[in-house]
């Protein structure tokens, strides 16, 4: 997970003209050529210095990319759409959202995190919450106020180019299974309809009939992770009932046993594939593959903490998908 960047969104020193695409290989063509139009990758943010010669062709750092960075990454034929991690720290306004949207073609979309206040039961004891540490959250799945922060500016600012707004519950004590999947019902019953929601878990034991039935019921999707302590994405499709997954969603971040901070310690500067994760891989693609046989749009997005580096993630998978879709034995 990103930090928030208070500067993100201004402008800085480095013209947007100055942050030039790399040079795309007939071999990186001829990959999204051969992909379905339907299946869309994506990283968890375009603002990594480490990106240069992958997606960028000029030497810039995380504020420059944050301002001017964002139509260099949508040239890249395999990232065809993003999430904006930042609006988990704060709301965004629809300006901001709107510039972002202009920045991109026509077929791009973004995801957009949800205010952790709609999905905190408790603010975490970090530094950051100041004399909100360790207190109850009122804002915890407040329908009226997560339809005023987060879904008027985001359908506003991004309109047809929004993929989805995703509400991420982080590890916590929600009150168990049934109780959190009611007041899970309730408060997506109660947002905007016409708007693409999902819901991303990191606690597993939250996955149940209830949870998928919660999801169906609201027209919401389940988003699949690959995440520490959580059940495989085949697994997670297995519970969840057919409704939920169409659109197909999946964020792929870091291998099930793996910690986020020593990810991040092995990776940084996120500038290359490090430690291949065939296991996740070689999963996500069959499931994607599947989607596609049964006419299911798709959407992968992917950190630089699954393997170390996005953009290059993102090429095994779709080398590995397109091997998938190939053959006539997989993705059944």
């Amino acid at each position: 997970m990103a930090r928030p960047m208070d500067s993100q969104g201004t402008l800085f020193e480095l013209p947007a003209h100055h942050i030039k695409a790399a040079e795309l290989t007939p071999e990186l063509l001829d990959l999204a050529a051969q992909l379905p139009s339907t299946v869309r990758f994506g990283g968890m943010s375009w603002t990594y210095p480490g990106w240069l010669g992958s997606v960028y062709g000029v030497a810039a750092n995380e504020k420059q990319l944050a301002a001017h960075g964002l139509p260099a990454y949508a040239k890249h034929p395999l990232l065809r759409s993003v999430e904006i991690d930042r609006s988990y720290y704060e709301p965004l306004p629809a300006d901001t959202l709107r510039a972002y949207a202009e920045q991109t073609p026509d077929d791009f979309r973004f995801f957009v995190k949800a205010h952790e206040d709609c999905t905190v039961v408790r603010f975490p004891l970090h530094a950051r919450y100041g004399k909100k540490r360790g207190l109850d959250n009122p804002r915890f799945l407040d329908a009226a106020y997560a339809e005023r922060a987060v879904v008027e500016p985001v359908v506003r600012g991004l309109g047809e180019k929004l993929g989805a707004i995703l509400f991420q519950f982080s590890p916590q004590d929600v009150g168990g299974p049934v109780t959190f999947a009611r007041r899970l019902s309730d408060f997506l019953a109660r947002l905007p309809r016409g708007v693409a929601y999902a819901v991303e878990l990191r606690n597993a034991e939250l996955f149940s009939h209830d949870y998928g039935a919660a999801l169906a019921d609201t027209g919401a999707l389940h988003c699949h992770n690959v995440w520490t302590g959580m059940p495989s994405v085949p697994a997670q499709a297995r519970l969840i009932p057919p409704p939920a997954r169409k659109p197909l969603l999946v964020r792929w971040l870091l291998r099930q046993d793996d910690r986020y901070q020593e990810a991040m310690a092995r990776f940084l500067p996120f500038h290359a594939l490090r430690e291949a994760d065939l296991d996740n891989r070689g999963q996500i693609a069959d499931l994607v593959a599947r989607a596609h046989r049964h006419d299911v749009p798709v959407t992968v997005l992917v950190d630089n903490k699954a393997e170390g580096n996005a953009p290059a993630s993102i090429v095994e998978l779709a080398r590995t998908l397109v091997a998938r879709l190939r053959s006539p034995h997989s993705g059944r």
